[in-house]
């Protein structure tokens, strides 16, 4: 078993909980979470990497074991996050690193290489998008809010902060959804249902539009910088197509594009294979 260690950095008085493995003369590995999960998810990809690599997975502010301020002391954008994450790795002197991005981890990392293209080494991106044709339809309701920042649209969204959402999340294009552990689900469940998660993870949603506003300059970052990435995808994603992965191509010829038979949540049934093909890609 490889050993974890568990601790809390202090980022200009915010504290970012994380997990940390490996040594630490090793390649650097930052692991990004999404929604509506923390750096738990990637307890099996840690223990089959860290032999390898010195691993990092922060919880993103507002999620897990990280701060979560209440909305009128922290203002829950995209951009802040990445400046708090990208402040976190200088902090504890994680640079330069290859960083895997899942779902909300993409933004947050495609900022930091954007403003620190000197600190990426290669990028592996799990289900995580930048490209308007990676955006299924599953977006729509979240489309709605954006053009009509109603009242009755933000109140429409809070189905997507339910335990059978998140059950749904899981297990929607798993063949077999008996391998999916119902753990790590029912940890983000925990935290989603805590006071004041719910507005948090609401004005998250509306502020997912400035991150397909800046998709444009996340892909000039890949056409001025080329660097190395690997997209494995679970093909089954109800919210990101493989129309996206695919699109790395445009910008990356050199991009290695994998898909697997499952869904949004790959990890969760596909972690040594996804471990596999990071090893074989950063070697």
């Amino acid at each position: 078993m490889i050993p974890v260690r568990y601790h809390t950095a202090d980022v200009d008085g915010f504290k970012i909980f994380y997990r940390e493995a490996g040594p630490a003369d090793a390649s650097k590995l930052l692991l990004l979470h999404g929604f509506p999960t923390a750096g738990h998810m990637f307890r099996d990809l840690i223990s089959l990497l860290g032999d390898r690599f010195h691993i990092v997975a922060p919880d993103l502010p507002g999620f897990g074991q990280s701060d979560m301020p209440p909305r009128e002391k922290f203002s829950y954008t995209f951009d802040n996050i990445a400046g708090v994450i990208g402040r976190f790795a200088e902090i504890i002197g994680f640079n330069p690193f290859a960083v895997y991005v899942f779902d909300y981890g993409a933004p947050t990392g495609f900022r930091i290489a954007v403003r620190h293209p000197e600190r990426i080494t290669a990028i592996i991106s799990q289900n995580g998008n930048a490209y308007d044709e990676g955006l299924s339809d599953g977006w729509t309701p979240i489309r709605a809010y954006w053009e009509n920042p109603s009242q009755a649209n933000r109140d429409a969204l809070r189905v997507f902060l339910t335990p059978q959402t998140t059950r749904w999340q899981y297990t929607h294009g798993v063949p077999d959804q008996t391998v999916v552990s119902p753990d790590g689900q029912n940890l983000d469940n925990f935290y989603l249902a805590r006071p004041g998660a719910d507005e948090i993870q609401l004005d998250l949603f509306g502020d997912y539009r400035s991150n397909v506003a800046l998709y444009p300059s996340f892909q000039e970052y890949f056409r001025t910088h080329k660097p190395r990435l690997l997209a494995v995808w679970g093909k089954n994603d109800p919210f990101f197509l493989p129309r996206g992965a695919e699109a790395f191509k445009r910008d990356i010829p050199g991009a290695v594009v994998r898909f697997l038979d499952t869904g949004h949540f790959a990890l969760e049934t596909h972690a040594r294979e996804i471990s596999e093909s990071i090893r074989d890609f950063l070697n």
